[in-house]
């Protein structure tokens, strides 16, 4: 598989999310949107214009992103599991998917996306 180029953003944090698609943008790939919770972020898949995503694992409201992992597994699209880091406990179903610790660096973004490629 090829490096994706069209990555989703699930995000709930607005400023968080708008630094990533700066990262993006500098690193060549193309931002395809975004989406805060669970709901929208499924709403985005059944849309389905993007070939990855940045997946964070804690969503607004305790909302965890497990549902989002599964749908985007279900459908062989590649992602990056978002965590704050320090203990945060991953799905043991997503275990070997890359993992991007915050606080997010451009370098980071960039090793996190070519190990989905």
């Amino acid at each position: 598989m090829t490096e994706p180029h069209k990555i989703l953003i699930v995000e709930d944090e607005p400023l968080i999310a708008m630094m990533l698609e700066d990262f993006l943008d500098m690193l060549g790939k193309q931002p395809a949107g975004s989406a805060d919770t669970v709901a929208a972020a499924l709403e985005q898949l059944s849309a389905g214009d993007f070939d990855a995503a940045i997946l964070d694992v804690h969503l607004r409201g305790g909302e965890k992103a497990w549902p989002v992992a599964a749908a985007l597994a279900e459908r062989n699209i590649p992602f990056v599991l978002a965590t704050g880091g320090s203990g945060e406990m991953i799905d043991p179903a997503f275990r070997d998917r890359p993992v991007l610790a915050k606080p997010f660096t451009m370098d980071g973004v960039e090793a996190a996306l070519a190990r989905l490629g």
